[in-house]
Order: C-alpha cells, then sequence, then structure tokens
C-alpha cells in the first residue's frame, strides 16, 4: 500500500517512511557545498540559528541526494558552482525526491540569481554564510517548520 501511495505521490518510499518517524521538533536540514572550509564555517551557524535541528553537511551531492531518499530532510542549502556538478541541477533531482523541500542556494556569485528561481528554489544566499542571513531566509521558507531558535 506504501509503495502505491509513494508511486501516486510521485515520491520515494523512504521519504514517506521517514516521515512517520521524524516530526518537524527535530528538523532534518543539509548544507552542501564542495569546499570544505565554506562547510565547517557554515555548519555551526546553521546549529546555532536552528538548535533543535539535525544538521549535516555534504561535499558530495551525491551522497546529500542519497541522504535525502533516506530522510525527510526540510531544508537544503545548495552551492550553485560544485565541480562539474551544478547545484541547479541538484536542486532539481532533490525536489523530484522531496517536492516540499525548501531549498536556499548558496554561492558568491550574484549572476546566479536569475537561473537559480526557475528550478523551485524558495531562496538565495550570497557566501559567506551569516547567522542573521540564515534567519532572513527561514522567515521566506516555502513550507516553514520549527527550527527551535529565536522567533520559531
Amino acid at each position: 500500500m506504501i509503495s502505491r501511495l509513494a508511486k501516486v505521490l510521485g515520491v520515494d518510499v523512504n521519504v514517506l517512511l521517514s516521515a512517520v518517524e521524524q516530526s518537524d521538533e527535530c528538523p532534518d536540514v543539509i548544507m552542501v557545498d564542495d569546499n570544505k572550509i565554506i562547510l565547517s564555517g557554515g555548519l555551526p551557524i546553521l546549529q546555532e540559528v536552528m538548535p533543535n535541528a539535525t544538521v549535516t553537511g555534504f561535499t558530495k551531492p551525491k551522497d546529500a541526494i542519497e541522504y535525502i531518499k533516506a530522510k525527510r530532510v526540510v531544508l537544503a542549502l545548495l552551492d550553485i558552482e560544485m565541480g562539474t556538478i551544478s547545484g541547479l541541477d541538484v536542486c532539481r533531482e532533490m525536489l523530484k525526491i522531496n517536492p516540499r523541500l525548501n531549498v536556499v542556494y548558496l554561492t558568491a556569485y550574484r549572476d546566479y540569481s536569475f537561473d537559480a528561481w526557475s528550478t523551485g528554489a524558495c531562496g538565495f544566499m550570497l557566501k559567506p554564510i551569516t547567522a542573521e542571513g540564515v534567519r532572513e531566509q527561514l522567515n521566506r521558507l516555502r513550507y516553514p517548520f520549527r527550527t527551535g531558535g529565536e522567533g520559531s
């Protein structure tokens, strides 16, 4: 029955199963950036802003996509330029798996903002990531969730 429901909804079975196990009280958030320095600087900021969240970082987009197949991720912060893989394509793939995923792009280049909006993302931040910038993006999410931080 669950596999039929997943097919009708167009989502992976694991997304449905993990939705039962996980609530918005402990949201799952990921950050994907091929630059380890950016990632190691950004993860603590995300944890500070969303103290109840499980925050996980990935340097390889393939690993992040597999994680989203297995977990009910509510927010993905994606670098746009990741070597040979575009964050724009990663976003499209992630939204096929979980259409209710909030995606916020991270980049050092303003020029990408025009292309970014056509992918289904709901936010765009220039690097470096800041707590204030994250809070601002959280207020604009298409599918809000409880962060456990200020004002949630």
